[in-house]
């Protein structure tokens, strides 16, 4: 317990010696930290009313949109996009005959040719570009959705999905036989492959946007219809009842 008392009054004495010092270090460090304490929360504070303004602005813009861009709208745009996506896909490269075979691996330091290709053909060349037609269709049933909901808008998402699958049919059954038959490049060249390109994939992809366009017009929630005979009888259950006067609970009673 002396010893204990004893290192107490020392340890006490050392710490009031070095009170006036430790007191100093700290008013110097503060003096030295406290300005960029004061810019870095100034920035942050700078940078956070920035991001509210961006976030304000980003809220206010997309209710004005969705004003705008209802959901009838954004599925006539997707029907008319996919349209003439097929328009232009008609007129892109897809499809060709590859000679020879590209090598797996090359060593390092040395480039390696792609195959050379002969007979390239354009998506339309298949079937006399009749999809050109149907891309157009599509591109006005498209239009058609965008300006005009109820029955107008439900017969042209109808017409979007048998344009679209009449595409894919063609696609299916004319050109992609057509793109993979090599013909009579083969007899002229060994090892002659008939490759798809990218015209094949964009009238592809085209051809089933439209059909979707057309199924998401009828899979959308609003058009679900609300029984009025319903709304009514909830209506008439949510209105308030007058109470009855005491003499007519007297009357009902008696």
């Amino acid at each position: 317990m002396r010893f204990s008392r004893h290192v107490d009054r020392v340890a006490d004495r050392g710490l009031q010696r070095a009170y006036p010092a430790l007191l100093a270090a700290a008013a110097l460090l503060w003096r030295g930290l406290c300005p960029p304490l004061r810019w870095m929360f100034g920035a942050l504070a700078f940078i956070e009313a920035g991001l509210r303004g961006v976030g304000r602005g980003v809220a206010r813009a997309a209710s004005a949109a969705s004003g705008v861009l209802t959901p009838r709208r954004a599925i006539g745009l997707v029907i008319a996009a996919a349209g003439a996506l097929l328009v232009v896909s008609q007129f892109l490269d897809y499809r060709a005959v590859q000679i020879g075979v590209a090598a797996v691996e090359a060593p390092d330091g040395i480039q390696l040719a792609k195959p050379p290709t002969v007979d390239v053909q354009t998506a339309g060349h298949a079937h006399a570009y009749a999809l050109v037609g149907v891309g157009a269709i599509a591109v006005a049933l498209g239009l058609a959705v965008i300006w005009r909901g109820g029955r107008t808008g439900g017969l042209a998402a109808l017409g979007a999905i048998l344009a679209g699958a009449a595409s894919l049919a063609v696609i299916l059954l004319i050109d992609l036989p057509h793109g993979l038959d090599v013909g009579a490049q083969s007899s002229r060249f060994a090892g002659a492959s008939a490759v798809l390109e990218k015209g094949f994939a964009a009238e592809l992809a085209a051809a089933g946007g439209v059909v979707l366009g057309g199924v998401l017009y009828y899979a959308r929630p609003c058009l679900i219809r609300i029984s009025l005979s319903g709304r009514g009888a909830s209506a008439r259950r949510r209105r308030p009842r007058r109470r009855a006067s005491s003499r007519a609970r007297v009357a009902r009673s008696a």
